[in-house]
């Protein structure tokens, strides 16, 4: 059969041969001809990453308070009293002891599957399960106590790609799969990845017997008073924490944008940041949030934070939120029902903000985290840089800025914002 082969081969080969003596011969036929003389395999070195799924049982038995384990990917912050709660994308919450700010200690970890978002009320911790909402009683904060569940009130969960779960149960982990695949001719494929990527603030107020801690810029949860709103891609949601240790769902609120991001209670207002524009709800009837303005601003990334006369929101381009700004708009909300542009103020990557009295912070990506003199909304200047770190997020409160950064979290005392420093960090590992 071999030799069958062989002499099949080399009769189109003489025959090609043959035929280029003749001008009018195209380069398509030697092509053709020679196509079936192959002989050379290539083979391609893939990854990719697929869903590992568990059922909704598996998860929340996971759901506990375990010995501290270091940090890896930080994402968003939180903090009541001398405690920081810092969230591990996807995995729980770093609970860290900053009563000496130049020596945080982390003090143990709150293993919650799924977890991107969490606020503190009194005791209590909430945070997103995948699509549930947990309740956790941190009166021991190194002895965490999973309390209750609230199951299937988040259901808008985003995976990268556009991937959509199966309903009936949770990616609990995505587990990457290397493959190789052998092409007959070079060049049909590219070698790479074939899915997979990132698998990887706030003002708030207190009732009369219980105190609410305070979020990040970046954040999805936030209070006001006894009730907790949070907010989807696609909605807002009402939730009643009268009673801290049994939060209620209230109702769901549609939004319809498809691109919101973050939520900032001040006052008795939500200032809702999204993708292409904020957006401003009256929460004067706490469980009946009304819209009462918006400001439009160009595509982009979009966390915002207020005080009584104007708004701070932060524009960035990166490959989720497309768009090609990178600036600080400042929002003239003396008109509540018609806010405006006050000014713009260019800026590198810039990401979370916060303000305390006339000074505001803002994460500048690479630039570090800015300090900023806010005195006058159209004349803000920068009062001192702290760079030398990639920053995402920040809370100022008592004088240290408390800092997320990709390579940890960072204490930057501000008691004099001339000579603002980074006193305390505690590092990825």
């Amino acid at each position: 059969m071999q030799q069958r082969v062989n002499a099949h081969c080399l009769i189109r080969k003489s025959f090609i041969a043959m035929l280029r003596t003749m001008r009018s011969l195209t380069l398509i036929l030697p092509i053709l001809f020679l196509t079936g003389c192959l002989k050379d395999q290539v083979k391609h070195h893939y990854s990719y990453f697929k869903p590992v799924y568990k059922t909704r049982a598996e998860v929340q038995a996971s759901a506990r308070s375990i010995t501290p384990e270091d940090i890896s990917t930080p994402g968003k912050l939180f903090i009541r009293g001398n405690f920081a709660y810092l969230n591990e994308v996807d995995k729980g919450i770093h609970i860290i002891d900053f009563t000496n700010p130049a020596s945080p200690k982390n003090i143990s970890f709150l293993r919650i599957p799924g977890c991107q978002d969490m606020a503190v009320r009194g005791n209590y911790l909430y945070a997103d399960c995948y699509t549930d909402l947990v309740t956790v009683d941190i009166t021991d904060p190194r002895n965490a106590v999973v309390k209750q569940f609230i199951e299937g009130v988040f259901p808008h969960r985003r995976y990268n790609y556009g991937f959509m779960a199966d309903t009936s149960k949770i990616i609990a982990e995505w587990k990457r799969v290397d493959t190789v695949v052998t092409s007959a001719m070079p060049g049909l494929f590219n070698g790479g990845i074939l899915a997979g990527g990132d698998m990887s603030v706030r003002a708030s107020s207190a009732s009369s017997a219980v105190s609410n801690g305070t979020g990040g810029s970046m954040a999805r949860f936030g209070l006001l008073d006894d009730r907790m709103y949070t907010v989807s891609w696609i909605d807002l949601k009402v939730f009643n924490t009268g009673n801290p240790a049994m939060p209620a769902y209230v109702k769901n609120i549609p939004m319809n944008q498809g691109d919101i991001e973050t939520i900032f209670p001040y006052q008795n207002k939500l200032f809702i940041g999204s993708q292409t524009g904020m957006y401003i709800f009256d929460a004067t009837v706490k469980d009946n949030p009304v819209k009462l303005g918006q400001f439009t601003h160009a595509r982009a990334c979009d966390p915002v934070v207020a005080d009584d006369t104007h708004a701070y929101v932060t524009l960035r381009s990166n490959s989720f939120c497309a768009g090609f700004v990178n600036q600080l708009d400042v929002i003239d909300i003396g008109t509540i029902t018609a806010p405006r542009l006050l000014k713009t103020y260019p800026m590198t990557g810039p990401a979370g903000l916060a303000k305390d009295g006339k000074l505001l912070f803002i994460c500048d990506g690479s630039d570090g985290l800015r300090i900023l003199d806010a005195t006058k909304p159209d004349n803000i200047t920068q009062i001192r840089q702290i760079g030398g770190l990639h920053t995402y997020d920040v809370i100022a409160t008592n004088g240290i800025a408390l800092t997320v950064a990709r390579d940890g979290l960072y204490f930057i005392s501000y008691a004099d914002p001339a000579k603002a420093q980074v006193v305390g960090k505690i590092t990825v590992n």
